[in-house]
């Protein structure tokens, strides 16, 4: 099996090494904060607990995951040997262009770069590094070990012989996969952005409560979750960043709320800080 590094242990870091472990894939956690590796631990170890309690997984599934899953803050040591790296840090193109470039100078030729990113362009990653051929975005949707798909979006330059490697591993994560030829939001983000979007401006108009809002998508239009609390699990900030990026690449359609922006400012993120369009505090 190959050997799989993932950058970043925040939520979807730590998501996509529950699964690879999981899996069978020899998986490298990494991040540059010690504390962040300790609560993925813990989140990775209190998930596989509750998967046991459930049926889902059984204690020989376990403990081969804990086999094969370490966590480390050393980026060199981390990617030495890798096969694939997925990179999941912040949703910034600054941000995740140094680490790629980082990785490029790190990585055997041989391979693999992929960004869990929801917006951002695989070409302009690949065209700041030696290697753009090999440069993928698969975009794993959270939580990462119950949501069944990973969008492949191909950059100008990556070649089919990524695309098919990352396909390949995919299904060995028994995950379906959809291939999208790269354009800002790719399938999904974009039509999450719009009908959260308009959903938070529908909630500042007063056309109804984030509750009945929500209740109304799920009921009238068949979804599994509502928009206001889809975008508190995502992270009102991730969305916001979604957004923005959106607006500034495909135009006035995709503008932020007005309401997002406050509750951003106001430090309301979603389930992460216990508030968002909803209250996740447990007193």
């Amino acid at each position: 099996m190959p050997k799989i590094a993932v950058i970043g242990s925040g939520t979807m870091g730590r998501g996509i090494a529950y699964v690879a472990a999981i899996s069978g894939f020899t998986v490298t956690l990494n991040d540059i904060n010690q504390e962040s590796l300790k609560n993925a631990k813990k989140y990775i170890y209190d998930e596989w607990e509750k998967s046991e309690q459930r049926g889902f997984l059984t204690k020989e599934d376990i403990n081969k995951g804990k086999d094969n899953l370490t966590f480390s803050l050393e980026l060199e040591e981390c990617v030495k040997d890798a096969d694939l790296v997925i990179e999941a840090v912040l949703e910034v193109m600054e941000v995740k262009i140094k680490v790629f470039q980082k990785l490029d100078q790190l990585c055997s030729p041989s391979t693999i770069f992929a960004s869990n990113t929801s917006t951002m362009s695989p070409t302009e990653i690949g065209a700041h590094i030696s290697r753009p051929e090999k440069v993928i975005a698969m975009h794993f949707f959270n939580p990462v070990h119950k949501m069944k798909l990973i969008e492949v979006i191909k950059g100008l330059d990556t070649s089919q012989e990524t695309v098919e490697y990352v396909t390949g591993i995919a299904k060995l994560m028994k995950k379906e996969t959809v291939e999208v030829n790269e354009f800002p939001g790719f399938i999904t983000s974009r039509m999450n952005c719009l009908i959260g979007n308009e959903a938070m401006n529908m909630l500042m108009e007063g056309v109804a409560t984030a509750k009945d809002i929500d209740k109304a998508v799920k009921l009238g239009l068949n979804h599994p979750m509502g928009p206001l609390e889809l975008a508190d699990l995502v992270g009102l900030d991730t969305r916001l960043r979604n957004m923005e990026y959106l607006y500034q690449t495909l135009g006035e359609k995709y503008r932020p709320s007005p309401l997002i922006t406050k509750y951003v400012k106001a430090g309301r993120l979603g389930v992460k800080t216990g508030a968002g369009f909803f209250n996740y505090s447990k007193s």
